[in-house]
């Protein structure tokens, strides 16, 4: 297993629909195992491929809540959610993003999901999310779309987080960091 490179905003990858994922086969299998490496060592709740620069529709995710742990692969997802509840974001809808490291600003989800995907081995799944297991998910696949969660964020909150990628001259290619070895999420 290896830790891999996470793109930061502005590779194309992390702006573009990714592509369904074809073969169910051992390479899928090594790049999922370095994925949840990757995942873990961020540390994150989530990763999809797009964030490490491959255009495919696939990602990890892994979250505790009350001694329980949903953890997995979901590869193709499709993904529905409740309305979203219309009202002004607060701290407790604060969220963040690996590829926009550091940085955190409050974003209305909804409120429920329900995943369909297969996992790494090729067998459909079916999971029904609430609460923050629902926001990773969305946030999950919003990445398999081209869309960070900064785009959907309120102007005065997407202004801030453009300021900071200014300030670190990222919104271009080429740009990455690496678990373990850059310390970005201070």
């Amino acid at each position: 297993m290896a830790i891999l490179p996470i793109c930061i905003t502005g590779e194309p990858a992390l702006h573009t629909i990714a592509k369904p994922v074809e073969e169910f086969d051992d390479v899928l299998r090594t790049l999922v195992e370095d994925m949840v490496e990757t995942m873990h060592a961020a540390p994150g709740v989530g990763l999809a491929a797009p964030q490490i620069g491959l255009g495919l529709r696939l990602f990890v995710y892994s979250w505790e809540e009350d001694g329980v742990l949903r953890e997995g692969t979901a590869v193709n997802p499709k993904l529905w959610i409740t309305p979203t509840e219309v009202r002004e974001p607060s701290d407790d809808d604060a969220e963040g993003c690996l590829s926009i490291p550091g940085e955190r600003a409050p974003l209305v989800r909804a409120s429920e999901a329900v995943l369909e995907a297969f996992d790494e081995h090729g067998e459909p799944f079916r999971v029904e999310a609430k609460g923050w297991f629902a926001r990773i998910l969305q946030h999950e696949y919003d990445h398999l779309n081209g869309v960070l969660y900064a785009d959907r964020l309120a102007q005065v909150h997407q202004k801030k987080i453009n300021k900071v990628i200014k300030q670190e001259h990222w919104g271009k290619p080429g740009i990455s960091w690496l678990p373990g070895v850059d310390n970005l999420e201070d």
